[in-house]
């Protein structure tokens, strides 16, 4: 039954590369539930996973960033999956790298039920990692995913992609940033919650943070759409990630579009978030 879903996400994401090769990125009318105004390929992109999701008879229900309520596809089916269809979609016009985030749950959505994560980098090439008893990258060629690699976090890494608007920071997080410039860290942050996800995991290790901020005190990122699944690929791949005081593989969630801190990183760096976050508790 994974089979079928992994499939049905390369299938996914072959049809949003071309989506994205040839369609308007201009905006459409509408917004999503998180109030921002959807652009026309988010609609697409979000219509193209539905599609290729409503073929695979053990998937039970959906939820998609870009819509308000979970949607039931097939009532006898196991699996439910919440996704972001084109994560960073607002990088597209300057031509940047965007990716589509899946979250695999048995039985019911919520960290403790996700057996599986996904996620799909649209850029120069076209990557994906699949994360389940280990995570691994594969890389779109001559039409087909191929296997490259399994991925692990090194305990300790280089690169640092702070989130959030920096005059809406704590006064301690900002310290704790500026320290780890101090040490030698190397600023690497697009905007695109994927793609700079995807360069700490390639490139060995180091912390993508966002933080409350005092204009998103509960955070920006959707816990089933973008936090779980990244929890869950970090974790499988040898990484830690928290909200600055707990697992954020122990958090639950109340409405599917729960919002919340998180940072994700190597556990040397996370390490010291938790110390830092502790003492400012």
């Amino acid at each position: 039954m994974m089979d079928d879903i992994f499939d049905a996400i390369q299938k996914s994401a072959k049809r949003i590369k071309d989506v994205i090769d040839t369609k308007d990125v201009g905006y459409s009318q509408n917004e999503n539930a998180s109030g921002e105004t959807q652009l026309e390929l988010d609609i697409k992109c979000d219509m193209v996973i539905e599609e290729e999701f409503s073929k695979v008879a053990c998937i039970n229900t959906i939820a998609s960033e870009e819509k308000e309520h979970a949607e039931t596809l097939h009532s006898d089916g196991r699996y439910f999956i919440a996704y972001d269809p084109l994560d960073g979609s607002s990088l597209i016009d300057v031509n940047l790298s965007v990716g589509s985030i899946f979250g695999i749950y048995d039985g019911d959505f919520g960290a403790e039920n996700m057996v599986a994560a996904c996620y799909v980098v649209y850029g120069p090439r076209v990557e994906m990692v699949f994360a389940q008893n280990r995570a691994k990258l594969y890389l779109l060629q001559a039409g087909e995913f191929e296997f490259v690699k399994e991925i692990r976090l090194n305990e300790k890494g280089k690169l640092m992609a702070p989130g959030g608007t920096q005059q809406n920071w704590e006064s301690y997080h900002k310290e704790m940033i500026d320290g780890f410039f101090k040490e030698g860290y190397r600023l690497r942050y697009s905007g695109g919650m994927v793609p700079d996800l995807h360069q700490i995991l390639l490139k060995g290790g180091g912390l993508f943070s966002y933080p409350a901020t005092s204009d998103k005190p509960n955070g920006k990122l959707r816990r089933l759409f973008e936090v779980f699944p990244f929890a869950f690929v970090y974790k499988i791949a040898g990484g830690e990630a928290t909200n600055g005081h707990e697992d954020l593989m122990s958090l639950g969630y109340a409405h599917v579009h729960d919002t919340s801190p998180c940072f994700f990183g190597s556990k040397y760096e996370t390490t010291r978030v938790k110390e830092v976050y502790a003492k400012n508790a």
